[in-house]
C-alpha cells in the first residue's frame, strides 16, 4: 500500500500478471503498421528491437501467420471433429429410429465419425430394464397392420355413407314394459316340449309387423321409377332382421311377418342366422325388405343405442337390454314394485315419414309389446 501523497513512479509499469491474475490477451497486430517500439532500434539498450531494413520490414508486413492445421487422428488417419461438429445420424436414419421407438441418442454409431447408422438402428437392443412398449418397438415389431377391406364390407360403406348423406334421419325413443311379455314368454316355452324356444326379438318382430299394419306410412320407401321420384307403399311387412357374421352386419329377412305366427317367425329368424354367419344366403334372402330391426339387447351394456337406417326403407328400429325399474305402487306410501323394461329407439326418414306419423308408429309398438297378448289374435 501507498500512503497518500507517495511516489507512485516505482509502479509504473505493474501488471494484473505480477499481482498474479490471470494473463491479458495478447493485442493483435496493427495490420497498417505494427505497434511503434518504446525504445529506439541500436539504442545500445538491451531490450531495443533489432534493426531491421526497410525490405525486411515491408515483408513482414504482408506475411501473416499462418492458420494451424488440422490434426490428424492417430487411430483412423481422419481430422479430428468436434462433437458440435459431427452429426450424430442422417436423417433417414433419425426418422428410422422414431419409427421403431428408439431414441437415437442411446444407439453406439459404428459410422464414420461415431455416427449412427441404418444398421445400428435396426441391430438396437434395448437394454431389459426398459418399459414395455419401448421393447416392442425396439424388437421392430409395427405398432399397426392395414387390412384390405372386403367386398362386403366396401358394399356395408357405401350403403350406410348414403343413407346418412341422403337419408334426414330423426329419433323416437321410448321405454317400453316388456315384464308381461316375459312372462308370456316363458309359459309358452314351458308348453313348447322343446318343439321351439321363443325369444324376446321374435314378439318385437311380431309387433313391428302389428304396428306397420296401423301405421302404413312408416312401412313405405322413397324411390325413382322411370325418372320420376316416388314413395312405394309397402302391402306385407317384410323385416330385415341385423345379423353379425364374421365378414360384416348382413340383414336376413323374414317375409310377410303379418301372415306368420311366433312359432315360424322364430324358426325363419334362426335358419336364415345360421346360415347368415356360414355366408350361404342368397341375394335375394337379404336384399330388400321393408323395415328392419336390431336388437343389440344381449349385450347387458347396451341400454340403448340408435341405428342407420337401411335404404331405401324409412324406419330401423334399435332395441336396447332388460333393465329393473323401480316403479312406484299406486295407493300405497312408498310402495315400489320392479318392472323390467327395455329402450327402443325408431330412426326414420324424414323425406318419407313425419315427426308425428312415427311418434304414433312407436306408441302402436309400446302398446302391442306391453298387451302381448293381442299378438296372439
Amino acid at each position: 500500500m501507498i500512503e497518500e501523497g507517495g511516489d507512485v513512479s516505482a509502479f509504473e509499469d505493474f501488471t494484473l500478471e505480477d499481482a498474479g491474475g490471470e494473463k491479458s490477451a495478447p493485442k493483435s497486430e496493427d495490420t497498417k503498421g505494427g505497434s511503434e517500439a518504446s525504445e529506439a532500434p541500436d539504442s545500445g539498450s538491451n531490450t531495443a528491437p533489432p534493426a531491421a531494413n526497410k525490405e525486411s520490414g515491408d515483408k513482414q508486413k504482408k506475411e501473416t501467420s499462418p492458420a494451424p492445421q488440422a490434426q490428424e487422428s492417430e487411430s483412423t488417419g481422419d481430422r479430428l471433429v468436434s462433437s458440435l461438429e459431427r452429426e450424430t445420424a442422417a436423417p433417414a436414419v433419425k426418422k428410422l429410429a422414431k419409427e421403431k421407438g428408439i431414441d437415437v441418442s442411446k444407439i453406439k454409431g459404428t459410422g464414420k465419425n461415431g455416427q449412427v447408422t441404418k444398421k445400428d438402428v435396426e441391430s438396437y437392443q434395448a437394454p431389459s430394464s426398459a418399459a414395455a412398449p419401448a421393447a416392442v418397438a425396439a424388437a421392430g415389431g409395427a405398432t399397426y397392420i392395414d387390412e384390405p377391406a372386403s367386398s362386403m364390407r366396401k358394399t356395408i360403406a357405401t350403403r350406410l355413407k348414403q343413407s346418412m348423406n341422403e337419408n334426414p334421419h330423426y329419433f323416437v325413443a321410448s321405454s317400453v314394459s316388456v315384464s308381461k311379455l316375459l312372462k308370456l314368454r316363458a309359459a309358452l316355452n314351458a308348453s313348447a316340449g322343446g318343439k321351439y324356444k321363443l325369444s324376446v326379438n321374435d314378439f318385437f318382430v311380431k309387433a313391428i309387423a302389428v304396428a306397420s299394419k296401423k301405421i302404413p306410412a312408416v312401412n313405405s320407401s322413397w324411390r325413382e321409377v322411370d325418372g320420376q321420384v316416388v314413395i312405394r307403399k309397402h302391402l306385407v311387412v317384410d323385416v330385415s332382421v341385423a345379423v353379425a357374421t364374421p365378414i360384416g352386419l348382413m340383414t336376413p329377412i323374414v317375409k310377410n311377418v303379418g301372415g306368420l305366427g311366433l312359432e315360424s317367425i322364430s324358426a325363419q329368424i334362426k335358419e336364415l342366422g345360421g346360415r347368415a354367419r356360414e355366408g350361404k344366403l342368397k341375394p335375394e334372402e337379404y336384399q330388400g325388405g321393408t323395415v328392419t330391426i336390431s336388437n343389440m339387447g344381449m349385450n347387458p351394456a347396451v341400454e340403448r343405442f340408435t341405428a342407420v337406417i337401411n335404404p331405401p326403407q324409412a324406419m330401423i328400429l334399435a332395441v336396447g337390454t332388460v333393465k329393473k325399474v323401480a316403479i312406484p305402487v299406486e295407493g300405497e306410501e312408498n310402495g315400489i314394485e320392479w318392472d323390467d323394461q327395455i329402450v327402443v329407439t325408431g330412426s326414420f326418414d324424414h323425406k318419407v315419414v313425419d315427426g308425428a306419423v312415427g311418434g304414433d308408429w312407436m306408441r302402436e309398438f309400446k302398446k302391442v309389446i306391453e298387451n302381448p297378448l293381442e299378438l296372439l289374435l
